[in-house]
């Protein structure tokens, strides 16, 4: 199977991977220059960089690669007895670099309204797929969200049925309505998406909040709802909150974000409402 073939299925199908490529060795090693191996999610691999203990360590660091989206460089000296086993008659020394190969992050719009559309328009650009889902038709269309790769015209009680959710996806929820979003925010705390944000002020958050946790859904996944959702730059018109959210979403995509004080507030509710619950911020 051809390693550039499988990479491009691994990102259609939103999967993740990591590349390993021998950049630079010195004396006698296992494998020439620019050899390479794709390392699955699941530990397959296809290709190789030389076998033995520097394989199995390249494998192991595959993982952390994919867990964390970061890139490194792998340097190894392989001992005589290293050499031994790779049939070689002495030993030498080796770079890798292993890489991540991940999907493009997806954004999920449930809600076509003017916030869902100045955020698809800022999001795009920074290199987000977008899909935007709406009950009405004259919201969701080509003409308001021209950059969207997906839009669905659907209720918002059937509205993930047709999109796929996966861990690089990313929810905000701006339907028209308080019961839309609690029907949607219990659908969407079911799903593997890394964030799930909504959008609307603190009391209906609260309500929402204390319904959910009436129907049985647990302190714990409550606790993943983003709201209020943006990074606090003071912002008031769509534009200037769509700017506030996507540097919101970005600093989330790259690992650096932790919840402010205004952020906080789902989880002040939780313990207000008497639960025990743990949550890292």
């Amino acid at each position: 199977m051809d390693i550039y073939e499988e990479i491009v299925r691994v990102r259609f199908e939103g999967g993740k991977a990591a590349l390993a490529t021998i950049v630079r060795r010195q004396g006698s090693t296992p494998r020439r220059d620019f050899a390479k191996m794709l390392i699955s999610e699941d530990g397959s691999t296809i290709g190789s960089v030389g076998g033995g203990q520097t394989e199995a360590e390249v494998l192991i660091e595959a993982k952390r690669v994919m867990e964390t989206g970061q890139a490194t460089l792998l340097k190894y000296k392989l001992t005589q007895k290293d050499a031994e086993k790779d049939g070689l008659t002495c030993g030498g020394t080796v770079e890798v670099f292993v890489e991540p190969i991940l999907p493009d992050p997806k954004l999920i719009l449930m809600g076509a309204g003017h916030i869902g559309q100045t955020v698809a328009q800022a999001a795009h650009r920074v290199g987000f797929k977008v899909a935007v889902v709406d009950d009405r038709e004259s919201f969701a269309n080509r003409e308001r969200f021209p950059q969207a790769e997906e839009i669905v015209v659907t209720p918002f009680q059937q509205g993930f049925d047709p999109i796929t959710v996966s861990q690089t996806s990313f929810i905000l929820i701006a339907t028209r309505g308080h019961d839309h979003d609690q029907a949607v925010l219990e659908q969407a705390l079911q799903t593997s998406a890394c964030y799930i944000g909504m959008v609307g002020s603190r009391r209906k958050t609260q309500i929402i909040v204390q319904n959910l946790l009436e129907k049985g859904i647990p302190p714990e996944t409550l606790s993943r709802l983003y709201a209020p959702i943006g990074i606090d730059i003071g912002s008031e018109t769509p534009e200037e909150i769509a700017v506030s959210v996507v540097a919101e979403l970005i600093a989330i995509l790259r690992g650096v974000h932790q919840r402010s004080e205004k952020q906080l507030f789902v989880i002040k509710l939780l313990g207000k409402a008497g639960t025990q619950t743990e949550v890292k911020v």
